[in-house]
């Protein structure tokens, strides 16, 4: 038995005699979502290019050097293949499977830096009007929204 089937690697070789994977195993091992399944509802939405064309089967196979990019939260992630992954290990271990081609914005940044709706004072109330219902902090999020303050 060859050492790859018995650490439970996945791969196969295609017709150019290159190591393949699994799409939504590879993404699962390189830590980008928690589960395969999210990894497959992705991939069955359409939500991911692999070189330029979308990619709607898990089953597609993934080879070095590929370029991936999908959404991951409010963020478009483009990354480049460099590795197979042969388990899910740590995040270490995850990141040195791809090269980052448009790296996240830094966390340590944005909490420096407040947002508007922070800055912003507190909408004036009369005194004794009590708390605003929903009703009433709908329209206090539109009047806000109309005047471009609203985050």
């Amino acid at each position: 038995m060859s050492l790859a089937k018995r650490v439970g690697q996945e791969s196969a070789e295609d017709e150019n005699g290159s190591q393949t994977q699994r799409l939504d195993k590879w993404l699962w091992c390189a830590r980008f979502f928690k589960s395969r399944t999210l990894a497959n509802a992705l991939l069955s939405a359409g939500r991911l290019r692999m070189d330029g064309s979308v990619v709607a089967k898990a089953h597609q196979k993934v080879r070095t050097g590929a370029v991936l990019t999908f959404p991951q939260g409010p963020h478009l992630r483009v990354v480049r293949v460099l590795f197979l992954a042969t388990r899910r290990g740590p995040a270490p271990e995850a990141q040195a499977l791809y090269e980052d081609l448009a790296p996240l914005p830094d966390r340590t940044a944005d909490r420096a830096a407040p947002n508007a709706s922070a800055l912003r004072a507190p909408a004036e109330r009369e005194k004794g009007s009590g708390r605003p219902t929903k009703r009433d902090r709908r329209a206090i999020d539109r009047l806000l929204d109309d005047d471009g303050l609203g985050g």
